[in-house]
């Protein structure tokens, strides 16, 4: 669940991002000079960029999301089992310092 949460956090982060450089794609439109034009196609490719990584990313969190669902509904009993393992060990492992 901790990866699921760090890939959301990244998704909405890359959301800002693709936000903020739209309202820079905007703000700068009016400003015709050959290096804003430049910058501005960058912009807009870079942009174009990281909107398709973003899909991609929410896809796999989505599919993974999907797929741990489904593996826990089928084996619920060996879910607990491997949890409750993983906890024990966690705690003897905290419990050594």
């Amino acid at each position: 669940m901790k990866a699921e949460a760090k890939s959301e956090k990244l998704i909405r982060d890359f959301e800002t991002l693709a936000r903020d450089a739209e309202a820079l794609l905007k703000a700068t439109a009016d400003d015709m000079g050959e290096q804003t034009k430049e910058a501005r196609a960058r912009l807009g490719n870079a942009l174009e960029s990281a909107r398709g990584s973003i899909r991609q990313l929410e896809d796999k969190v989505t599919a993974g999301a999907k797929t741990t669902d489904k593996v826990i509904r089928e084996h619920p009993y060996e879910s607990i089992g491997i949890a409750l393992g993983v906890g024990l060990l966690i705690g003897l492992l905290v419990s050594r310092k």
